[in-house]
């Protein structure tokens, strides 16, 4: 069997966001962003977290896999850096445990932020206690396999949904899902959430003083 060479179809030469802008990200609620951003970014509903206490915010590092076989994950772990993010396309094969107990060790001892994956994860309760943040579309305890000759793709873009995810893309997870947003937009967005937090918070001071939602919002 012709083993394929992961080095042909891997960038290693992405542009990762500063540590202080996902600092900032990492304050703001997922819906708040995706606000911000002018309705943007939001990946699949199905994509949830896999404990409801799972939150992140750092750098995607793509990663398209092969249906059903996890090796590329495998290889993403051994490429990714501190405060990364995976953002795996399994090729649409939902029902495969691509990531559990080992994969959720290494990546903690990595320092990884967080993975995010259109497709289902095993272990559940495992990985719930370790606290490692996992987004997938469920559980599943089917296993994968390890084609060396198949062809997957790391820090190339990755469609979910009607996003397409590019790597350094800002990539946020809370209980209501998933949002992402492009680098270059990443700084305005940001602060334009935090101006809308700003914003709500008047807002809700003045519902509790007794007014109304169509009197706030000029709708009557």
């Amino acid at each position: 069997m012709k083993r394929h060479d992961p080095a042909l179809t891997t960038r290693l030469d992405i542009q990762r966001l500063p540590a202080e802008l996902i600092a900032q990200a990492a304050k703001l609620p997922t819906a708040t962003l995706h606000e911000a951003g002018k309705k943007i970014g939001a990946l699949p509903s199905a994509i949830k977290p896999v404990a409801p206490q799972f939150k992140f915010a750092g750098s995607a590092l793509t990663v398209h896999s092969p249906p059903g076989d996890n090796l590329w994950l495998h290889r993403a772990l051994e490429v990714a850096q501190p405060g990364d993010v995976l953002v795996v396309f399994a090729n649409g094969a939902y029902e495969h445990g691509y990531w559990g107990e080992i994969m959720t060790t290494m990546a903690q001892v990595r320092g990884l932020a967080g993975l995010v994956i259109d497709g289902c994860v095993r272990d559940g309760a495992l990985l719930a206690e370790f606290g490692f943040p996992v987004f997938a579309r469920g559980l599943c305890i089917q296993g994968t396999g390890k084609d060396f000759g198949a062809i997957g793709w790391i820090n190339h873009p990755v469609t979910m949904g009607q996003v397409v995810v590019h790597a350094g893309d800002l990539v946020v997870g809370d209980g209501d899902g998933v949002v992402v947003i492009p680098q270059a937009r990443a700084p305005e967005v940001v602060q334009a959430g935090l101006q809308r937090e700003a914003d709500e918070a008047a807002i809700l001071e003045r519902l509790r003083q007794g007014e109304s939602t169509m009197t706030v919002y000029g709708w009557n």
